[in-house]
């Protein structure tokens, strides 16, 4: 019988490649493939650790790192998803006393959303968890392939910035 580790493999992007795909294409998959263990294997530790998901963890964090708050606008844009997703978020969250919403002054169409102090709670023991997890991830990789890598990917990052079309 095959563990859960051994049918992600199978099932995971990289299963598509034939011989004769270009090493591009087989890098892309690879990336690919290691971002959705990661992120599948996030989700799941979010959801039995904590009783939430990663796009809650996400606004959370967002929010961590500016103490005067942000507009529901900012937080859209920061997670890259639509005004939908962060205000059906935003309901969960207030309902839950982790964060408030609050106009901002001269515009009545926009709200500002702030942690509250049970917020900066909760995410911080989260927070916490969450770094010892991907620690934990990662850690198959030492100090020096680590830097080698990030070097590398700065350098695909960079490449990636200047292709603005195709």
């Amino acid at each position: 019988m095959k563990t859960t580790s051994q049918a992600l493999v199978e099932l995971d992007h990289e299963s598509r490649l034939i011989e004769d795909d270009h090493q591009s294409i087989r890098l892309w998959l690879r990336l690919l493939t290691c971002g959705n263990l990661i992120e599948g294997r996030l989700r799941k530790q979010l959801r039995e650790g904590f009783g939430t998901t990663l796009p809650r963890f996400d606004f959370l964090a967002q929010l961590e790192r500016v103490d005067a708050g942000l507009t529901m606008g900012e937080l859209s844009q920061r997670m890259m998803v639509s005004g939908g997703n962060i205000s059906g978020i935003a309901t969960q969250l207030e309902e839950e006393g982790l964060i408030t919403r609050a106009p901002v002054p001269n515009n009545r169409r926009s709200y500002c959303v702030q942690l509250t102090a049970a917020g900066k709670t909760q995410f911080a023991r989260m927070a916490t968890r969450h770094e010892q997890w991907v620690i934990d991830m990662l850690g198959v990789l030492d100090a020096h392939e680590v830097d080698q890598l990030m070097t590398i990917l700065n350098k695909v990052k960079s490449g990636l910035a200047g292709h603005r079309g195709v």
